[in-house]
């Protein structure tokens, strides 16, 4: 069971009236960046009709789950053995079938011979489902929410057979951050990841500091960013994962200098500087800019939508995604994310 952290707790009654600062604020909702009530633990939801309809599996049994994160799945019929899992993690608000339909996670699944993991927060973990990515309990290697998603990994690979050298993350917003701790962590377990509308890793370590990272945003140097991250995983000696970052430059609820911020820490920790090797208009507004390593290999991407205010950027008139409250018609990020990734359909 995950122990309560009631500092962060207690801070919520005063955080009540800077509530719609926070990430579920474009939504219109307040938002709670504290943990449980005082007293309160820690227990998986029941499972949701919603995410069924979607056409995940909500699956059971997947460890000790110390994060008492809900676990849902979906795997293409006539999956093959080996084939890659990417996991997708929602944003505040949100749960998995909101996030799993919505960003077009089945149809990118279906064409690209993969399956999606999607974890969902609960409730009573969080009062407005956030991943609690600004704690480290729940973010740091072997503890809390971080170890419950690592689990549900291992899970899945056991299943299906999956191959375990392509596993990937994503997520928007408190999704996205909690994608970046993921990397910092297990950079064993991760081939590459996708920022959406999301903060560097470590930025806060506090109901308070994650108000101030969210907007106006915090300024480090690239080492110290790096520092962050190679510090989250201090034994590895590996590779690490490719990572891109997407925000729009309209976003007033996670502010744009968080992909700034997420470039600068991505490019120190894989090896390459802060001046992009190359720049492409995209559709949408976007701009995409490459960051490549001494062996001229793209490292860093990101893509930056003109105007987009916060949410994932979908296309459904090409058959991707929905769009609605933070699924925003500009590009079809998926279909970039999966094509970074090896894994266009």
């Amino acid at each position: 069971m995950k122990a309560i952290r009631s500092k962060a707790a207690l801070l919520l009654t005063a955080l009540t009236a800077l509530a719609t600062a926070g990430l579920a604020a474009a939504a219109g909702s307040g938002t709670s960046f504290a943990a449980d009530p005082v007293g309160a633990s820690r227990s998986a939801g029941p499972a949701d009709g919603k995410a069924a309809a979607a056409g995940l599996e909500k699956v059971d049994g997947f460890g000790s789950n110390p994060g008492a994160l809900g676990m849902y799945r979906y795997a293409p019929d006539g999956l093959p053995a080996k084939a890659p899992v990417v996991l997708a993690l929602h944003g505040c608000t949100q749960d998995a079938a909101t996030y799993f339909e919505g960003a077009g996670w089945q149809k990118a699944a279906d064409d690209g011979g993969f399956s999606v993991v999607a974890p969902q927060q609960e409730q009573a973990n969080n009062a407005n489902k956030c991943f609690n990515w600004f704690q480290s309990g729940d973010t740091d290697r072997g503890k809390g929410e971080a170890l419950s998603i690592k689990q549900m990994v291992d899970r899945t690979v056991a299943d299906l057979d999956a191959d375990p050298s392509r596993v990937f993350v994503t997520g928007l917003s408190a999704g996205g951050a909690m994608t970046a701790s993921m990397l910092a962590a297990y950079p064993d377990v991760f081939k590459g990841g996708a920022v959406v509308a999301g903060l560097p890793h470590g930025c806060a370590n506090s109901v308070v500091e994650a108000f101030t990272c969210m907007n106006p945003g915090v300024s480090k140097s690239a080492s110290a960013w790096g520092d962050l991250v190679r510090n989250a995983a201090p034994d590895h000696s590996g590779a690490r994962p490719q990572v891109s970052v997407w925000h729009g430059t309209g976003d007033t609820t996670v502010a744009p200098k968080n992909a700034e911020e997420s470039v600068k820490q991505w490019t120190d920790v894989l090896g390459a500087d802060q001046q992009a090797d190359a720049t492409e208009e995209l559709q949408g507004g976007t701009a995409r800019s490459d960051y490549e390593n001494a062996d001229g290999d793209v490292v860093v991407r990101s893509y930056l939508v003109d105007g987009m205010p916060h949410g994932t950027p979908v296309k459904p008139d090409e058959d991707c995604g929905k769009a609605g409250q933070h699924f925003l018609d500009k590009i079809c990020s998926t279909k970039h994310i999966t094509a970074d990734w090896g894994l266009g359909g």
